[in-house]
Parts: C-alpha cells; sequence; structure tokens
C-alpha cells in the first residue's frame, strides 16, 4: 500500500465538495479519476500531494497515509522547469547522482592506473549500484522519452524559455516520467499531445513500474491505461473494477440494480408500516405489530440512487439539401502571417468532399488544421482553388468562441442573434444544452470554456446549416457533454469537416481523414480505426531505424548496450584479479630478496644463482602484469 485516504471532507464557500473520500492506492494501481467539471477532482489530486489541507472534524477523519520511501510525482509540481537551462541539461538533473558516481569511479580508476590504492569496496559497491540501476545508459533513457514526447534531436540544445506552454507542459512531463516516482499522478496528462505522443505514452504508461493515478477526460486514454475507475459524484467516491468502458457498463448495471432494491424494499416497508398502523392497537395483534417496528428499525435502508443529470439534448438540423459534390479544394497551401513573418506550412492540398462526408482533420500542433478550416471559410487569403457548389449553408464552431460578445450575457447573446425568439423559447433552447439557473445570467466572458461551447452549439442549432464546420468541438467538455455531440453528430445526416484530437470522436465519426504532416497533407480514404493501425506501422519503422542508427553509433550517442556493459564487467573483473596476482608476485619477491641476505644462501653460489634468477623472473611478470593494468584502465 503506497497511500491511504481515510474520511476526506473539503469545503469550499460553505459548499462542501469531497464529503468522506475513502481510498487506497497499492504499488501498481492504474486508478483513472473522473467526474463532472467542478466534483473536486483536481482538489483530491493537490490533497494526496499536501498541496491542500482537508477539513477535519475529528482526530481520525481527513488522514492521507503514506507509506515510507514512498516518492510521488505530480505534473503540476513539476511545472517549474529552469527557464535557463537546454533541455537536454534539464533533464540530465534527473540523473546527477548518477552522473557524481560514474565522475567518481573513473577517478577511482584513474588512481589505480597510476599505482595508488583505492577502497576496493567502495569501488565494487559504486560499480555495482550503477550497473543495477542502469546508470552507464541515462543519455539513453533522457533520448528516447524526448523523442517519444515529440522533441527532435536538434531541440535538445534548446533552452526551455524558448517553447511554448504546451511543449514546457510536454517537457514537464518528460522529465517526471525519467524521475520514476512510485506513485505517478497527472492531471490531464493528454492536453496538448497529438496522436504519436499520446500513443507513445500511453505504451510507456502500460509498463511503468510504479502506481498511476490519472485525471483525464480521454476516453482512449481511460481505456487502454486504467485497471479501475474511481468516479466522483456529488462529493462521493466509488470504485469500479476495469477501464472506462467496463466502469459505463457497471455502473448501469449498479444504478439498475440500486433502484429495484430500492423500489422493493419501498414496499416491503409500506407494507409493515401500513399494518403496524393497522394492528399496533389492537390488543390480538399489537404484539406482532411491535415486532414489525423492531423489524424496521433493525433494517438496513437501501438509499435511493442518485438521479442522473440531464445530458445536453443536441440535435442539429437544416431543411436545403445540397447538391452531392460540395467542396473541392485543389492546389491550395496553407500559409500563416504575413510579409517577413509569412511562413507556409503545407504548400499544397487538394481534396473533395461530398454530400453526407464526415471528414476528420488531424496532424501535430501548429501544422495549420484551424487555419484550414479558416481558408475554406475564405477568412483566410491562399492559393489554389477553394470552391463551394450552390445551396450550401455554413455553421461554424471556433475552437476558442471568439465570436461571442464578452460583454453580454449568455440569454442577451442568443437573442440578439434570433430576437424573433421569445424569452422562454430562450431559455428552453439554453436549457437543451444545459445552461440553466444562474449561468445564463452571466456574461460570456466569465462563463467557462465548456458553457461557451454549450452556449455556441446552441447557436449553430438554430443556425441551420447543411454543413457543420467545427474546430476541436470537444475540448472543455465534460465525459457526459461529449457523448451528447457526440450523438448529436452521428445522428446528423448533412456534411461535417472538423479538427479534433479527441480520438473517441474521430472514431465514432469521421469516416475520412486528412493528415497534415509537416512533409504535406495525405488523403485517408478511411476511418480513423484503420488510422491507427496504419500509424502503429509506421511507429515501428521508425523506432526501427532509431534503433539501428543507435547501434551503428554507440559512442556519439553514450550508448552502453548489454554486450559493452558485459565486457565492462569482465574488464574490472580482469583488474582486480591483475591486482591480486601483482600483490601475491609482490610477495614473493619480498621474501627472496630477504632470503639472498642469508648467510647459508650467499655463501652458496648455485643456491644464489637460482635466488636472483627467480627474483628477475618475477620482476618481468610485474612489469608485464602492471602493463597489462594500464591498458585495461585506459579503456
Amino acid at each position: 500500500m503506497l497511500i491511504t485516504l481515510t474520511d476526506i471532507n473539503k469545503f469550499y464557500n460553505g459548499n462542501q465538495i469531497l464529503n468522506r473520500i475513502n481510498l487506497n492506492v497499492d504499488e501498481k494501481d492504474r486508478i483513472g479519476l473522473v467526474g463532472v467539471n467542478g466534483c473536486g477532482k483536481t482538489t483530491l489530486l493537490k490533497i494526496i500531494t499536501g498541496a491542500v489541507v482537508p477539513d477535519r472534524f475529528t482526530e481520525r477523519d481527513g488522514i492521507v497515509s503514506m507509506a515510507s520511501k514512498t516518492t510521488v510525482g505530480y505534473l503540476e509540481q513539476m511545472s517549474g522547469l529552469n527557464s535557463e537551462n537546454t533541455v537536454i541539461s534539464e533533464m540530465r538533473q534527473v540523473f546527477e547522482p548518477f552522473r557524481a558516481a560514474i565522475e567518481k569511479l573513473r577517478n577511482m580508476e584513474q588512481k589505480m592506473a597510476e599505482g595508488n590504492g583505492v577502497d576496493d569496496d567502495e569501488y565494487h559497491r559504486l560499480s555495482s549500484w550503477i550497473e543495477a540501476n542502469d546508470g552507464y545508459n541515462t543519455d539513453v533513457k533522457i533520448r528516447t522519452v524526448l523523442n517519444g514526447m515529440g522533441f527532435t534531436e536538434k531541440e535538445t540544445e534548446r533552452t526551455v524559455s524558448g517553447f511554448s506552454g504546451g511543449e514546457k507542459t510536454r517537457l514537464a512531463i518528460a522529465k517526471l516520467l525519467l524521475e520514476e516516482p512510485n506513485l505517478l499522478i497527472l492531471d490531464e496528462p493528454t492536453n496538448h499531445l497529438d496522436f504519436n505522443t499520446v500513443m507513445w505514452l500511453e505504451d510507456y504508461l502500460k509498463n511503468y513500474k510504479g502506481a498511476i493515478l490519472t485525471v483525464s477526460h480521454d476516453r482512449f486514454f481511460l481505456d487502454r491505461i486504467a485497471t479501475s475507475i474511481c468516479e466522483i459524484e456529488r462529493g462521493t467516491l466509488k470504485r469500479y473494477k476495469g477501464n472506462y468502458s467496463a466502469f459505463l457498463r457497471l455502473k448501469e448495471e449498479a444504478v439498475t440494480r440500486q433502484a429495484k432494491e430500492y423500489e422493493e424494499q419501498q414496499k416491503e416497508i409500506a407494507k409493515m408500516e401500513d399494518y403496524i398502523a393497522r394492528n399496533m392497537t389492537r390488543a390480538s395483534t399489537s404484539k406482532s405489530a411491535r415486532s414489525r417496528v423492531k423489524a424496521l428499525d433493525r433494517m438496513v435502508i437501501v438509499e435511493k440512487p442518485l438521479h442522473e443529470e440531464k445530458s445536453a439534448k443536441i440535435r442539429f438540423t437544416y431543411s436545403a439539401e445540397p447538391p452531392i459534390d460540395v467542396l473541392t479544394v485543389k492546389g491550395a497551401d496553407i500559409s500563416v502571417g504575413t510579409g517577413d513573418m509569412h511562413k507556409t506550412l503545407i504548400e499544397e492540398l487538394t481534396f473533395n468532399v461530398r454530400r453526407g462526408d464526415k471528414v476528420g482533420i488531424i496532424g501535430g500542433n501548429g501544422i495549420g488544421k484551424s487555419t484550414l478550416l479558416k481558408i475554406i471559410q475564405d477568412k483566410l487569403p491562399h492559393k489554389g482553388i477553394v470552391r463551394w457548389n450552390s445551396n450550401i449553408k455554413i455553421s461554424y464552431f471556433e475552437q476558442e468562441s471568439t465570436n461571442l460578445n464578452k460583454s453580454l450575457t449568455v440569454m442577451e447573446e442568443l437573442h440578439s442573434r434570433y430576437p424573433s425568439l421569445t424569452q422562454l423559447e430562450v431559455r428552453s433552447l439554453l436549457a437543451q444544452v444545459r445552461l440553466v439557473g444562474e449561468n445564463v445570467f452571466k456574461q460570456t466572458g466569465v462563463i467557462s470554456g465548456g458553457e461557451r461551447a454549450k452556449l455556441c452549439f446552441a447557436i449553430m442549432m438554430q443556425e441551420h446549416g447543411n454543413v457543420l464546420i467545427l474546430d476541436e468541438p470537444t475540448n472543455h467538455l465534460d465525459l457526459a457533454s461529449k457523448e451528447a455531440i457526440e450523438e448529436a453528430l452521428e445522428e446528423y445526416t448533412g456534411t461535417v469537416i472538423f479538427v479534433s484530437h479527441d480520438r473517441y470522436l474521430l472514431s465514432r465519426i469521421a469516416d475520412r481523414l486528412i493528415e497534415l504532416r509537416t512533409d504535406g497533407a495525405e488523403v485517408h480514404e478511411f476511418g480513423f480505426t484503420k488510422y491507427l493501425e496504419v500509424l502503429k506501422e509506421r511507429q515501428a519503422a521508425e523506432t526501427e531505424a532509431i534503433r539501428q542508427q543507435t547501434a551503428e553509433k554507440p559512442k556519439q550517442n553514450g550508448y552502453r548496450n548489454k554486450q559493452q556493459r558485459s565486457a565492462d564487467a569482465e574488464r574490472r573483473k580482469q583488474i582486480k584479479q591483475t591486482e591480486e596476482e601483482l600483490d601475491l608476485l609482490q610477495l614473493q619477491l619480498d621474501n627472496l630478496n630477504e632470503e639472498i641476505t642469508l648467510e647459508e644462501v650467499y655463501t652458496d653460489y648455485a643456491v644464489m644463482g637460482q635466488k636472483c634468477q627467480q627474483i628477475e623472473e618475477i620482476k618481468s611478470e610485474i612489469d608485464r602484469l602492471f602493463d597489462m593494468l594500464v591498458d585495461m584502465s585506459d579503456d
């Protein structure tokens, strides 16, 4: 057991966010923490790390117990990278103890070569510790993790300050992985990551030696990583075995079972109470009625299941049927900036969109996906041809919702666009996307990103576009809202062109893909599941190429493979054996030098000659072995 939480409570502004939370985290746990936005997930993580103190009522509650030698790595805590360091030097700080030990070992070996004595026990202790912890391969570990997190060899020499916020988050994750704490706590780790990086991270975490506790809205990630799901709902925590898909099934079964047990028990209670009411005052049956009263007192009451919060009811419709050929793009470029700042991201892009197509646009961060959506709407200049057919009506979802007037309230924003709607109709439309209560009277500039997205969906529902263009529609949404927008897009019979990093959305909605890469664009005439298979094959080929390159240049990369480490161990063994032989020969030489001083030896010519010959042979052997020792120490 690494950590035990006992009756954790937390209040904010008089509202109880966490109510008697209990949780055990074992050494190999893979826990996904889920719940609606604002339910207290991040607060619980901060309580575990000590950044937030739980509210305590007695000495027995609000306890966070941690096993000895437990090391906790928290992504948010690791965000403070040294901006003056290069990437490689920042990562090497993790392995500073190994660097110091190797340097000390080399100094000891130099002393050996110079004929100076060293502490053999310390030498072998250091050597064994480095070998056991793979300390000679730290640079290989660093470059493997950095490459997996999307950083090139050239970028490792850049200073941290030169990277964007998203890139710094990836660097923080990389450093955290290299530290290898035995409890890894991650809060939305797949944010800012492209598909390649997310898939690499998933593979890495699946083989991670320690425990993992993660908050994530990425259902693909939770399905691949989690072995149990903890849901915080109305302040309480319940744990389910299995990944996210198993959690959904088990939760539905549990709610159904609890509802049935509750109904049956309520019927039984009503029946017993009716019997008591009718028989308590009768002398003949009062004893029986009192026994039922006692039975009621002893009864373990089944709690009424929590009513699921109503999910958003999003539905996109249109009346004008478009022609079969909707959009033609031929030879268009994707460029950003003007003048000296002008940069072409994609030289040429050609594709067609037909009625009913659902096209997903994918690619790395900064490759021009959002720019492409603006180009096809003629919002940005471009080369080539972008031609929409007649009878097309576009409804556009912008990622940052900049089309909203921040000074207007939610109701005013919607009413200003559709003044013919009554107040009741506006409230009803907002309620469909789960914007209710006081939130509808808040300015759009102060509501959350998820609430702004819901407002934009309400606007799009009134636009009745037969082509939907969406830029990261599931960003900022909780899991229930994501499922609602997926259902709406799945049921929509019009044309959809959308940018997304959400693999669940892509796999469910997209039937074609346009992939933007630094080496150009590629149109895939298949969905996201097939694309993942293709991507796996591509990654395997790239990994093999890197492996071969590393094997060809072990010295340049500081790489020490298994054979090299074995050879080093053999060399150290030979050094030790040679030193022992030298000690033995020196002892023999000392004895012979003492013997030739004896009268019975130096007065006997034959014996004296024999002793002197032995001395010369031993000296010669000592010289030979010492030369060998120097050569072995220099390797």
